[in-house]
């Protein structure tokens, strides 16, 4: 995407010829210093979150967890001690009236005893926690879970048990909050991990706890845990959690020697959704003692996978957080690096080795890959509030995974559609060399700007046409070095990719934009550098070659800026080219309904690609968006019409799954006697 710091004095040196070098006047260097500037400024990264001082808590209010003389029971639960005649008991010896709550739910089965003895617990732990007594703690901790998770799922309560009732939803953050607690202590003490089995010593059992993780995610995978509740959203326009039983965390992976090649995919120190889950669903005496124990299962689900869980015969709803450790793991140092629009742009040299593609999660050969690319002085980093948007919806996780694209955008296009290619051919052969997984070959690819027209290379028959460009000679009479020379002939002689069948575009300039003028691509000669190797490359084999091409701006165009010259050949061949028929394509266009002055010198559009550009003949859909060309693909509209895109992809698959199905279920009818 072109920023508007190339906007600035646009109408200046407009007689400046290609490649002609001049004499720069005093107000010509005072532009291009702020122009400089402008790109220094606007590359900025944000912050994505926040550490709370005090950690969030549902129950901080209803038990006064943060008052001086310490937390104190809920009315309702002082109602229940009045009525079991139990509130001089609780007021002389806390734990002697819990002991007594225990006697009495032996003898009256009542949830509102169940609800009580889990609140007294979880107070008394937290004054325990205060006093700097673990043991104690998890203890108290230990038995609000027990209790609550009997009030919540004991099968004994289900015809009476009142899920309206506020006091459901209170046994619920119980549960939660005092499974919380006694994670962030075992985190402290013993550093937990899966696939590991910790001791609980309550008032009258011990608690035996077996821990486990769900999912693709190996018991070893995580280096440790944050709790989402100690973190706030900055800058992710949407928050997506869902409500039930567990507790929210981070899981941050950092790389191992041990790890299989396909972590290369995977961001260094990602972070995953994972929400913790006890089930205690087990209950057993020990035969040497008369102390009672709790044999309970500790898991970690990913809530990708799975947003429900089935405990005691009943499906029970998760308590997630999608977008907390998305936005933990924007925010990591390794991240930033890794995603220097800026530097991206101006030095593609200095970040062409993290080019690739990335994968946020595990590969899955049950869903559809949906490639992300980004444009012109931008990174993946640019998709993430689609990208969180998109993976709420259920339907749209349970069939597909996202992937991204990472390229020094100050190449010229068709270099970076060569790469991607590459890329693309890489990870097929990785993870699908024998081509058995069949959603790879229904990847759809959604490019945003310059990303669209690296998208729509994907899915050109280049034929002759690409090379006629540069030459009238057959390719076989190129000469020079063998790897210059294919290197060269592959980025001009390319097939369709035949894993792609839906192409989204997004403000995309399919004929190249006004602001790709002379004065941007001088100031883009000036700043960005590509690397002298390429370059270099591409002279020896022109020298080599004295008559065999007849025009040579293909090869030696510097930069992305120039690379989208209107003028430029490239899309006269792009539009006239034969695309796969296998490929839909849709198109999302962004039309300023008040545009300021610059934006209007381009004319009828998002300020930087007008719509005559952005609009194309073949798309099935077309979305008019009042948006800048920055922030389209992170408008609602855009993101839900990318949600519809995908839930048609979907449809059309399964029904042609159908129709394909049909004639061998009636050839079975027919060959019965």
């Amino acid at each position: 995407m072109l920023r508007h710091g190339f906007v600035i004095g646009g109408g200046m040196l407009a007689r400046l010829r290609r490649g002609r070098e001049k004499q720069l006047s005093p107000l010509a260097i005072v532009v291009c210093a702020t122009v400089v500037c402008s790109i220094l400024l606007t590359g900025c990264t944000p912050e994505y979150i926040n550490q709370r001082r005090i950690r969030e808590n549902p129950l901080t209010l209803k038990l006064h967890l943060l008052n001086r003389k310490g937390p104190s029971v809920s009315p309702r639960t002082w109602g229940t001690l009045r009525r079991y005649a139990l509130v001089d008991e609780y007021e002389d010896d806390a734990q002697f009236c819990i002991d007594q709550i225990s006697d009495r739910i032996a003898q009256n089965r009542d949830p509102e005893l169940i609800y009580a003895a889990a609140e007294l617990s979880y107070v008394q732990g937290r004054r325990a926690q205060d006093r700097g007594s673990v043991a104690e703690a998890l203890g108290h901790y230990g038995t609000t879970v027990l209790n609550s998770y009997n009030y919540l799922l004991n099968p004994e309560f289900a015809e009476s048990r009142n899920v309206y009732d506020p006091q459901f939803r209170s046994a619920c953050d119980l549960y939660n909050e005092a499974l919380e607690d006694a994670l962030r202590l075992l985190c402290e003490e013993q550093m937990m991990r899966p696939n590991q089995t910790y001791t609980i010593q309550a008032a009258d059992s011990e608690i035996v706890i077996h821990t486990q993780m769900r999912g693709d995610w190996d018991n070893d995978e995580f280096d440790h845990f944050e709790f989402v509740s100690d973190y706030e959203i900055q800058t992710l326009r949407s928050k997506h959690t869902t409500f039930g039983l567990g507790v929210p965390m981070i899981a941050v992976r950092k790389p191992h020697a041990s790890d299989p090649d396909s972590a290369k995919y995977y961001p260094k120190e990602i972070s995953c959704s994972v929400t913790a889950m006890i089930r205690c669903d087990v209950h057993q005496t020990l035969s040497d003692s008369e102390t009672d124990q709790e044999v309970c299962v500790l898991e970690f689900f990913d809530p990708l996978q799975a947003n429900q869980v089935e405990l005691a015969n009943q499906w029970v709803p998760l308590e997630t957080d999608l977008t907390t450790p998305l936005a933990f793991f924007l925010d990591t140092p390794m991240f930033r690096e890794q995603n220097r629009e800026t530097v991206g742009l101006i030095n593609p040299q200095k970040t062409a080795k993290h080019r690739g593609l990335y994968m946020l999660e595990p590969y899955d050969p049950d869903r559809i890959p949906v490639l992300m690319v980004h444009g012109l002085w931008s990174s993946p980093r640019t998709w993430m509030d689609m990208f969180n948007d998109l993976r709420s919806f259920p339907e749209i996780r349970e069939r597909y995974q996202f992937w991204f694209y990472l390229y020094p955008s100050g190449q010229p296009f068709w270099i970076s559609a060569t790469q991607m290619r590459e890329d693309l051919a890489s990870v097929r052969s990785h993870f699908d060399p024998g081509h058995r997984h069949s959603p790879m070959d229904q990847m759809v690819l959604v490019g945003h700007s310059m990303g669209g027209l690296i998208s729509r290379m994907q899915t050109i028959e280049s034929r002759e046409d690409f090379w006629s460009i540069v030459s009238k000679e057959p390719k076989e009479k190129l000469k020079g070095d063998p790897e210059q020379r294919n290197r060269l002939v592959s980025a001009l002689f390319f097939n369709p990719n035949q894993s792609v069948r839906r192409v989204i575009t997004i403000g995309t300039p399919h004929r190249g934009s006004k602001l790709a003028n002379n004065f941007t691509r001088w100031i883009a000669g000036k700043v960005i550098k590509l690397p002298q190797r390429n370059a270099q490359n591409i002279q020896a084999l022109v020298k080599e070659n004295p008559d065999l091409f007849h025009n040579t701006d293909l090869l030696t165009t510097a930069t992305a800026i120039d690379s989208l010259d209107p003028e430029s050949p490239i899309f006269t061949v792009m539009s006239e080219a034969k695309y796969s028929r296998e490929v839909k394509f849709h198109n999302i266009i962004g039309i300023l309904k008040s545009p300021h002055l610059f934006q209007k010198k381009t004319g009828r559009g998002d300020g930087v690609v007008a719509y005559q550009s952005a609009t194309m003949p073949d798309a099935e859909s077309e979305l008019i968006v009042n948006a800048e060309h920055t922030k389209i693909h992170m408008t609602g509209q855009a993101i839900y019409e990318t949600r519809r895109i995908l839930l048609q992809h979907l449809a059309e698959i399964d029904a042609n799954d159908r129709i394909a199905a049909e004639p061998e279920e009636r050839i079975s009818l027919q060959d019965q006697p």
